[in-house]
């Protein structure tokens, strides 16, 4: 299921997945693709969503800016290769019981943490945020 702005009134059941900070004008935007918690894969002792970085990102490049923008997308998505923008991951760890938010650190700023647990259904539930070499903006 991919996303770029959630309505705030509409529930977000916790979920696990992937997302990026992109630029759109003179704001970053988060656009993300999740997964709920209910049908996440299992990866060891974690529950994952199933798609990678690469493979989301060029799918939606394949769209082109005009139907980015179209599907309420940045247009930006278009003209990025995957690892060029701050990007992240969230699972969930089944020992202890909480989420994890794996993310760059240009999007480790209080705003993005409140904006990412509320895109990924994560109020009231046990979370924290780390950095991981996997998601370190290239350039």
């Amino acid at each position: 299921m991919s996303t770029t702005f959630t309505d705030p009134v509409v529930a977000i059941p916790p979920s696990v997945g992937i997302f990026w900070g992109v630029p759109d004008g003179r704001r970053t935007v988060l656009v993300t693709d999740r997964t709920p918690l209910a049908v996440a894969e299992t990866y060891g002792d974690c529950l994952t969503h199933p798609h990678g970085h690469y493979e989301i990102w060029e799918t939606w490049r394949a769209l082109g800016a005009t139907e980015l923008r179209r599907r309420g997308m940045p247009a930006a998505i278009a003209g990025h290769e995957y690892e060029e923008l701050p990007r992240g991951r969230v699972v969930y760890m089944r020992t202890p019981a909480l989420f994890t938010l794996y993310a760059d650190r240009h999007l480790q700023r209080p705003e993005a943490i409140t904006e990412l647990v509320r895109l990924f259904g994560l109020d009231g539930e046990r979370h924290l945020v780390r950095s991981d070499v996997h998601y370190r903006t290239l350039g």
